[in-house]
């Protein structure tokens, strides 16, 4: 809460300055950079211009890495439980919440064709694999959630445990020569 309204204050105090200044004073919002990807109208004083904070826009690749995210509930090892909501009015953002903790993700490209989702202020990621998903925290240095399925991923999971791939530790296996 304290970053939120010291970001409100770093872009409230320009705003106000340039107000003072009858060339550029306007009567229309000044549209700034995201603060901590929340859409929030800040309250000023009348000779002050609305000041809206919007959300970043999302690349086309963005909106595609949207599409393929497991919402609901989802259920965790150790009895926890995550939420993935979509945000109707902003495509391609998440909230998501466990237990009193929430964030608001929006989705990052990856090389490994990996679904993540980042809370870059809170320091959140959410890893989506075709088995399971997890929620951590590395400001924190922390794992919040672990092995959270939907059913699409419980039955991979359960696929995966009873026919496991190749170990790297395994022996080689002979390729016939032609």
């Amino acid at each position: 809460m304290k970053k939120l309204l010291a970001s409100i204050f770093l872009i409230a105090v320009p705003v106000a300055l340039l107000a003072e200044t009858p060339a550029k004073a306007v009567n229309k919002p000044v549209l700034h950079s995201p603060v901590s990807h929340l859409e929030t109208k800040t309250p000023t004083t009348p000779s002050v211009p609305t000041v809206w904070a919007t959300e970043a826009v999302l690349t086309p690749a963005e909106l595609a890495i949207a599409q393929r995210v497991y919402q609901g509930r989802l259920p965790c090892e150790l009895g926890a439980f995550v939420s993935l909501t979509a945000d109707a009015k902003s495509p391609g953002y998440f909230d998501v919440q466990i237990k009193n903790q929430k964030y608001r993700m929006l989705p990052v490209e990856t090389s490994t064709g990996a679904i993540r989702l980042e809370d870059r202020q809170a320091g959140a990621v959410w890893l989506q694999l075709a088995n399971k998903s997890m929620l951590m925290n590395h400001k924190l240095g922390q794992r919040l959630a672990d092995a959270c399925m939907n059913p699409d991923q419980a039955l991979v999971a359960d696929m995966l445990n009873k026919n496991p791939g190749p170990s790297i530790l395994d022996a080689p296996t002979a390729v016939a020569a032609k």
